[in-house]
């Protein structure tokens, strides 16, 4: 992701800039961006937390945010810190998914990208080929989510 000005930085920009979305089409874009809006949030802040609804997925735009699974009480951390330029909170584009199953806090202030997770799945389900772009950028964070988690 490159580093334009504040003023550049609209949903489409940010968007075209992150390789989760790097296969899309401008105008997948500009849908995927209609769904989404910008939200900053102070260091500590709880993004979401363990057992939440996965409404929405995120792409950070300013700041570090720990990212820790869990199961039941148990909390390990997983991916660790992410960057500016990551897509978090996945669940809520997984169409039987419902809770959350990590917890994603702000270590600096932090600025993020947030997308309505059930519309772009409806968006994923009327373009299946977004759809399917998108599914297969989201097996591969999954995999790489859970291998952190499994080495530890």
């Amino acid at each position: 992701m490159t580093n334009p000005t504040a003023a550049a930085m609209t949903p489409y920009v940010i968007l075209s800039q992150t390789g989760f979305f790097q296969d899309l089409t401008p105008e997948q874009l500009r849908q995927v961006a209609a769904l989404s809006r910008m939200q900053q949030c102070d260091e500590g802040h709880h993004i979401y937390d363990i057992g939440e609804p996965a409404t929405k997925a995120y792409v950070l735009v300013r700041g570090m945010v720990r990212l820790a699974i869990g199961l039941g009480e148990r909390n390990a951390s997983a991916g660790d810190i992410l960057r500016r330029g990551e897509v978090f909170g996945w669940a809520a584009l997984t169409p039987d998914s419902s809770l959350r199953i990590a917890t994603a806090s702000c270590l600096t202030p932090c600025r993020f990208l947030v997308i309505d997770g059930a519309k772009l799945i409806r968006l994923m389900e009327d373009d299946h080929t977004l759809g399917y772009r998108l599914m297969t950028q989201l097996t591969r964070l999954i995999t790489s989510t859970l291998t952190a988690f499994a080495a530890g």
